[in-house]
């Protein structure tokens, strides 16, 4: 099968933490034997920025680690039917430019025989739901939401069975644990700053507790203001700037423990997307603790997988115990690395793609 999926930028991850998952799953349909193609725009913001804060070396481990991914760039006045010419599958990022979208939209119902899915991977349908229905989705055949709580939106927008929920997951070719243990030390956390949505959760269940517990704590990550670093500094914790998301294994090796702190719009109205910091930090075989996050799909096992703090304190004193408990570190490890690769890699996701591609078949040859 012919597979071209059109993203915002496959070769930058700067500011983009969907570019974990896109890459693993579309070189796990590689492996498989399919045509894929992705394809993203000459000018995008994420590679500007990633280019001005690296330069070229920043583009080294994409190129390095993902040689069987070679996404072709387009510019803007190409012609949208020159870009999906074949293809048996499109599947489009929200990322892209609303024109783009709809130009692709048209051209499948005007009889293109592709396949056409809109790729959700944000909390816009609830944050600025205008934004997200200003999008031409007529021509779609379907919506990939990645969790239920978004996939129902969809469904209330009256997309009924033509939503499907596809989570992210982990890469394990990459993001598994170090073949040779080194020294851990301290805490890590690695995610950008956003535009100050959960400022306060940051505060109460990272920089405090790694504060109070005397714990070294390492921050990675983008779009931190001179306020943000006031406080990290504050608080006595270290901050790296941008690491390519293929680096992350390594970061993480060299820690104790990691915190997962949902924005706030994961851990209220759109509930049960853990996001691929959970993944990533299970896979890697690092012990995780979590701030409030009510996981409904049941993706996870709390308590087993990762620990889960209600408050401030009860995260210093999950922190504390980890750097003490060597055997409470190993068995959440060996938990989370059980349920991420019993259900969680980008092999399943890739099944439940080629899946949900079979039932499409099925319905246009009734």
């Amino acid at each position: 099968m012919r597979i071209v999926y059109l993203t915002h930028s496959l070769r930058s991850c700067w500011n983009h933490g969907n570019a974990h998952f896109l890459r693993g799953v579309l070189r796990e349909l590689i492996a498989r034997g399919h045509d894929v193609q992705a394809l993203e725009p000459q000018e995008n913001w994420s590679l500007s920025n990633l280019l001005a804060d690296a330069g070229d070396d920043g583009l080294t481990p994409f190129r390095t680690l993902y040689p069987d991914l070679s996404p072709v760039t387009y510019a803007p006045d190409t012609p949208v039917d020159e870009l999906v010419d074949g293809a048996d599958l499109v599947i489009v990022h929200e990322w892209n430019e609303p024109t783009l979208v709809a130009e692709l939209g048209r051209l499948r119902a005007h009889g293109s025989p592709f396949h056409l899915l809109f790729h959700d991977t944000h909390h816009r349908a609830v944050s600025a739901p205008e934004e997200m229905q200003a999008f031409d989705l007529s021509g779609y055949d379907g919506i990939l939401a990645f969790g239920e709580t978004l996939a129902e939106v969809y469904r209330r927008w009256g997309w009924r069975d033509r939503v499907w929920v596809w989570h992210e997951a982990a890469d394990t070719r990459l993001f598994h644990p170090p073949e040779t243990e080194g020294e851990r030390d301290g805490l890590v956390w690695i995610g950008n700053w956003g535009d100050g949505e959960r400022t306060a959760e940051l505060e109460q269940f990272l920089f405090a507790p790694a504060a109070a517990g005397s714990l070294p704590l390492d921050i990675y990550g983008v779009r931190y203001p001179d306020e943000a670093r006031a406080m990290l500094a504050g608080h006595g914790a270290r901050y790296h700037g941008w690491a390519p998301n293929a680096s992350a294994p390594g970061i993480f090796a060299r820690h104790l423990a990691t915190v997962h702190v949902p924005r706030r719009y994961y851990a209220t109205i759109l509930p049960g997307i853990p996001t691929i910091r959970v993944f990533e930090a299970l896979a890697c075989g690092i012990p995780l603790v979590s701030a409030p996050w009510d996981d409904t799909e049941h993706l996870f096992r709390p308590g087993r997988d990762y620990l889960t703090a209600a408050n401030g304190d009860a995260m210093t004193a999950h922190l504390t115990a980890l750097r003490g408990d060597a055997d409470l570190r190993a068995a959440l490890v060996a938990s989370g690395l059980e349920t991420i690769r019993a259900r969680h890699t980008c092999a399943h996701r890739a099944d439940e793609l080629l899946t949900i591609v079979a039932a499409l078949d099925r319905k246009d040859a009734a």
